[in-house]
């Protein structure tokens, strides 16, 4: 299970054991009134404070049409009673047939809102009458467990379309690579003394992007005649190596040491794009494949060449049994 899936899953069970008690009570009471709206409306009402963050209650029988009015916390509108609600994302799962589900997330057409829908069973001796809809909107959910920072290697494969014309093409000198050594002792040096924590290169098309810890939000682009110009320092101002860097400036060497041993490391599979932010520790690779690596730093500086070229040497030989 990947981290998002762990963080979807831990929140789900969060809000699924905060409300499984005071949903499953309002079902019981919903059974015992179910063919009479007005009372059915009555017992969502006193129930609806009862069930911690829920934005509207409303009940619909097995055909998917809804047979109470839309419920909020001291009112109900009756006007969405009989609506058809068999086409509502929630019933694309399976329903549940005792106790309750949590839908997918989706735009709620009360408020549209990302939220999640509970849905409860509503039984009657022994017989499915129809189901109770509770709706939370995301930011109501009960759990506040966010992504875990720990990251992990990462593969992806690339487009279809280039892996498939692969040895129809091979690497073409760049500009950038003509300059490479000045290219990567300029980045060095701005991101250990002027304040870039973000670089992407761009290889292949000669040029690089940079995101500044004092304007994080915008990134600036330069192409290799800049890059290789000594006074570009001007233009990025003196700042201090930041302390919670997971990243050290002899490592921030040693990577591009390694992009550079990648990108000349074969004719046909090379480095096109590299990145490396010092701050969550991570790299980023892709290849002419365009099959794409995303691993912390630390890692890829155990692996050496040898590893790298039996990656693409896997790679080139997958391709030439397709």
């Amino acid at each position: 299970m990947t981290a998002l899936q762990q963080i979807i899953l831990h929140k789900k069970d969060a809000l699924a054991e905060n409300i499984a008690e005071p949903l499953c009570r309002l079902a019981e009471q919903c059974a015992t009134v179910w063919d009479e709206p007005d009372r059915l409306d009555q017992v969502l009402l006193e129930h609806i404070g009862g069930i911690s963050n829920c934005e509207f209650l409303y009940a619909w029988d097995l055909d998917g049409r809804e047979i109470s009015s839309l419920v909020q916390a001291g009112k109900a509108d009756p006007g969405w009673r009989g609506r058809d609600l068999s086409t509502r994302p929630y019933l694309k799962n399976n329903l549940p047939f005792k106790g309750i589900m949590l839908s997918s997330v989706y735009h709620s057409q009360f408020n549209d809102r990302e939220c999640v829908t509970a849905l409860q069973a509503v039984r009657e001796g022994g017989n499915l009458r129809g189901f109770i809809a509770a709706d939370f909107s995301l930011d109501k959910l009960v759990s506040d467990k966010r992504l875990d920072k720990k990251q992990r290697w990462q593969q992806f494969k690339g487009d279809p379309a280039v892996r498939g014309t692969l040895f129809m093409q091979q690497r073409i000198p760049s500009r950038l690579d003509e300059n490479i050594d000045s290219v990567h002792e300029t980045i060095h040096a701005l991101m250990t003394e002027h304040g870039i924590f973000h670089c992407k290169i761009h290889y292949s098309s000669g040029r690089c992007s940079f995101w500044l810890f004092d304007d994080p939000y915008s990134y600036r682009i330069h192409g290799v005649e800049e890059i290789i110009d000594p006074d570009i320092a001007l233009a990025y101002p003196l700042h201090a190596y930041p302390e919670r860097a997971k990243v050290s400036p002899a490592q921030i060497r040693e990577v591009l040491d390694e992009f550079k041993e990648l990108r000349f490391a074969d004719e046909t599979i090379y480095l096109r794009s590299a990145s490396v932010n010092i701050m969550n520790g991570l790299l980023g690779l892709t290849f002419s494949c365009d099959g794409s690596h995303y691993m912390p730093v630390e890692e890829f500086l155990e692996k050496n060449l040898g590893f790298w070229i039996g990656e693409l040497a896997a790679d080139r030989q997958a391709h030439s049994g397709a």
